[in-house]
Formats: structure tokens, C-alpha cells, sequence
């Protein structure tokens, strides 16, 4: 028995995860079965159900709009850091040189 292949990684529109959310909501087939008919793992949908249940304000966390934004900023946060290291090593390197 071989091991399984893993499964490449996907992406999918925002349009489709509110379809499937609205589809978990419907209530007419559990979320498992939802998962299986569309080709999807059960966690991911659990998971696009409670980012809706979040971005609707029925639920605590960040929404999806606060969770892109931080991820903005962390991606400035980690650049500046780079260019203030970059900046001290050009300092050091010049003070060398004029020794």
C-alpha cells in the first residue's frame, strides 16, 4: 500500500466559497456531504462557514477585510525592517572605510 499523493493546492473565487457557504446554510445536506459532492476537504468549509459567520458579525474574530490588512501591514513591517538592517550595515560598512 502506497502512500497518497498530496493534493495540489487550490484557490478558489470568493463567489464559490459563498455558494458553498450558502449551501452549508440551506441545511438540506450536512457539511461533510457538501464536501465530498464539490471535491473539497471538510475543513476548508467549516472554516469559509466561519469566516462568513465572522465577516457577518455573528461571531468573534477578524473579518476578512481586517485579516487582508493585517497582512499588508506585516508584509511593510517585515520590508522596512530589511531596509533599516540593509541601512546599518551600509553605515557600519562606510564607517570602516573612512577610518
Amino acid at each position: 500500500m502506497g502512500k497518497k499523493k498530496p493534493r495540489p493546492r487550490r484557490s478558489f473565487t470568493p463567489e464559490f466559497k459563498a455558494e458553498i457557504v450558502e449551501l452549508c446554510r440551506r441545511g438540506d445536506r450536512s457539511v461533510g456531504q457538501i464536501a465530498k459532492d464539490f471535491d473539497l476537504t471538510e475543513t476548508a468549509v467549516r472554516d469559509w462557514v466561519k469566516q462568513a459567520e465572522v465577516d457577518a458579525g455573528q461571531r468573534d474574530g477578524l473579518t476578512t477585510s481586517e485579516r487582508e490588512e493585517l497582512a499588508a501591514l506585516r508584509r511593510e513591517n517585515r520590508r522596512l525592517r530589511e531596509d533599516v538592517d540593509i541601512l546599518k550595515r551600509a553605515t557600519a560598512f562606510f564607517a570602516k572605510e573612512t577610518r
